[in-house]
């Protein structure tokens, strides 16, 4: 079977914006989200011939961007743990640091605060809108951990925003 690379050009601009979208309410970072799903669409194009004649091509891409996600992360943590004690050592010498001028909205905050795995099955099943038995398949895990996941995730989450809403006053 003969597949042509203007398959792929349409595959890539059919899905694009949905594994962007997925990877960024993953990791509450768009231009982050962006290397990702442009990583896990690079590796597609190289194996574009085997990919094009699965049933889901683009089940394999956000299972790339998914793990590549998870790589992202654990270097994210890295660098948080190496900066915060760089910032330690800064506050110890008497320099301040600058603070993130970026708000965020309650909720992307509190999904922030959610383990990895939670946010993820989270972001698949309520933004992708994705089945269980799917999400199952793209995370690589079983149905039960992916029920487990997001009956933790929603539990979690319906607590972080009900910490921040008795945080913020209300106005009347």
């Amino acid at each position: 079977m003969f597949v042509r690379h203007d398959d792929f050009a349409e595959f890539y601009q059919a899905s694009y914006a949905r594994v962007v979208a997925l990877v960024a309410a993953v990791t509450g970072d768009r231009h982050q989200a962006e290397d990702i799903a442009q990583e896990a669409f690079a590796r597609a194009l190289i194996r574009w011939p085997r990919i094009a004649r699965y049933d889901l091509p683009e089940a394999w891409v956000r299972r790339v961007a998914l793990r590549l996600t998870v790589d992202s992360s654990r270097r994210m943590r890295r660098a948080l743990h190496l900066s915060a004690r760089l910032a330690a050592r800064q506050a110890d010498s008497g320099r301040s640091q600058p603070r993130d001028p970026l708000a965020a909205t309650a909720l992307s905050v509190a999904l922030m605060h959610l383990p990895l795995p939670q946010r993820q099955v989270l972001v698949l099943y309520y933004l992708a809108d994705l089945p269980v038995d799917d999400i199952a398949r793209d995370c690589g895990v079983s149905v039960g951990t992916v029920r487990n996941r997001l009956a933790a995730a929603r539990h979690r989450l319906e607590r972080e925003l009900n910490e921040r809403d008795e945080e913020v006053p209300h106005a009347r």
